[in-house]
């Protein structure tokens, strides 16, 4: 059944202000009509006036806009095989400049766009607002930024999908969903300018802007833009900054206060055990350990594969060998699930059948609840840096490094593919083994006291 489509004056309602009534665009559908108020209100004799043989020139415009709105909704409409009012809603009335976007319309839009593909995004709603908003255009930043958050999700990578939203909203915060042939070299500079002015450290603009550069390369691999035409990164265009990375290892006299540090409660307790579980293991990543299962310990040694590279190094997966120490083995025993099936988890932090949502959200909740207690320890011990998980693994690879552990080995301790990831973390020699190595350029000088006694014997 085709659909019938016609410009008619809705003289139900007059508008008290204007004494003129909304013009709208008709549709009837299986005997089912639904209006849509376009931007116009005419009085009954104007409106009669768009059908006279001579007319003013505005009201010629007004003639001509609605003529063509009936014309393109007509090609809208039999584009839609089968039709259905919400399709045509989204793909012609939403974000149209010539309709009144009723909020009711843009409210079903959203709900039919978020549940439309068979993965159920609606509990993603509150923490990725993007799969909410209204459907954008091809060729808009948002339209690829939806589209890879949307795949990042699906395949659980919720850590790298909220990189990717914060990228998103800070850059719609700065100049709205615009195309990616208005994202120029000028633009990126401009918008490097208005991170820096609200106090947006360089390390993050540069997880913004390199999250921007690839969803330009999603963009260009989908054929929606092409690289030679409108790509703004690379030399002799926009490069990305890179921030100095703020060293975060503790000295070794700063670990063995915490290592000899009597908890105060339990709480203290339990993020000191896991802090130093995560540095004796390599540096262990904190969802690494909530991962862990009984089936991970091979006699002496803990092996099992990174979560964060499982992707990346499907191919070629390089498994992280840990020797288990002393320490390590009282944190299982007094932390661990008493049941040592192998398939149990070796600490109570996850369980079986949760969602990636959810997994994500107790090891946000694990990280935290260390971070908050340690941060309180560091407080007591004096220790001007915050003891969180991170600086636990910077910790181990700088302790390896002073202790003359090649970067190599550090890499494969780390789970690191890439070399220059290790280097990023392995902090600066410490001042007093830089003045050590700093005399070692002038053994030839003697001190004045030496010389003298010299001259004296001579």
């Amino acid at each position: 059944m085709s659909v019938s489509i016609s410009i008619t004056l809705d003289t139900r309602r007059l508008k008290q202000k204007t004494g003129k009534y909304p013009v709208k665009l008709l549709l009837i559908y299986e005997g089912k009509p639904q209006r849509y108020q376009t931007t116009y209100d005419l009085s009954e004799a104007e409106y009669k006036s768009l059908s006279a043989s001579r007319v003013s020139e505005s009201t010629m415009k007004i003639r001509d806009s609605l003529k063509m709105i009936r014309r393109k909704a007509e090609d809208a409409a039999a584009a839609l095989d089968p039709f259905t009012f919400e399709e045509f809603e989204k793909t012609f009335i939403l974000n149209n400049p010539l309709f009144r976007q009723r909020q009711q319309l843009k409210t079903r839009a959203v709900k039919s766009f978020a549940t439309s593909e068979d993965f159920d995004y609606s509990p993603y709603f509150k923490k990725f607002p993007i799969l909410t908003a209204l459907p954008s255009e091809p060729g808009t930043f948002g339209f690829t930024y939806l589209s890879y958050i949307k795949k990042l999700i699906q395949q659980g990578r919720l850590g790298t999908a909220i990189s990717y939203h914060c990228s998103y909203s800070s850059l719609m915060t700065f100049r709205s969903n615009i195309r990616f042939t208005n994202i120029t070299v000028n633009f990126l500079y401009q918008y490097e300018q208005w991170t820096k002015e609200r106090g947006i450290a360089k390390a993050t603009q540069g997880i913004y802007l390199r999250n921007l550069r690839a969803i330009f390369n999603e963009a260009i691999a989908d054929g929606i833009i092409s690289k030679e035409k409108c790509y703004p990164f690379g030399r002799r265009k926009y490069q990305i900054p890179t921030g100095r990375n703020i060293k975060k290892a503790l000295k070794l006299d700063q670990i063995e206060k915490i290592y000899f540090y009597e908890p105060a409660c339990e709480s203290e307790r339990r993020a000191k055990s896991f802090w130093l579980f995560c540095y004796f293991g390599n540096g262990m990543n904190p969802k690494d350990v909530a991962l862990l299962r009984y089936k991970n310990i091979h006699g002496e040694y803990l092996i099992f594969e990174r979560a964060k590279t499982e992707r990346t190094a499907r191919t070629d997966p390089k498994p992280i060998t840990i020797f288990i120490n002393p320490d390590m083995w009282a944190t299982i025993e007094e932390w661990g699930n008493k049941d040592k099936n192998p398939e149990n988890f070796i600490f109570p932090i996850l369980h079986e059948g949760i969602t990636p949502l959810r997994l994500y959200d107790l090891v946000q909740n694990f990280i935290g609840t260390i971070n908050k207690w340690m941060e309180i320890i560091g407080a007591k011990l004096g220790i001007d840096k915050k003891l969180t998980t991170i600086v636990s693994r910077h910790s181990f690879s700088t302790v390896m490094k002073n202790s003359g552990a090649s970067t190599e080995f550090i890499q494969e301790a780390l789970g690191h593919t890439d070399k220059r990831t290790t280097e990023n973390y392995l902090d600066s020699f410490e001042k007093e083994i830089k003045k050590e190595f700093a005399g070692k350029l002038v053994p030839f000088k003697k001190p004045p006291k030496e010389t003298d006694d010299l001259a004296k014997v001579s």
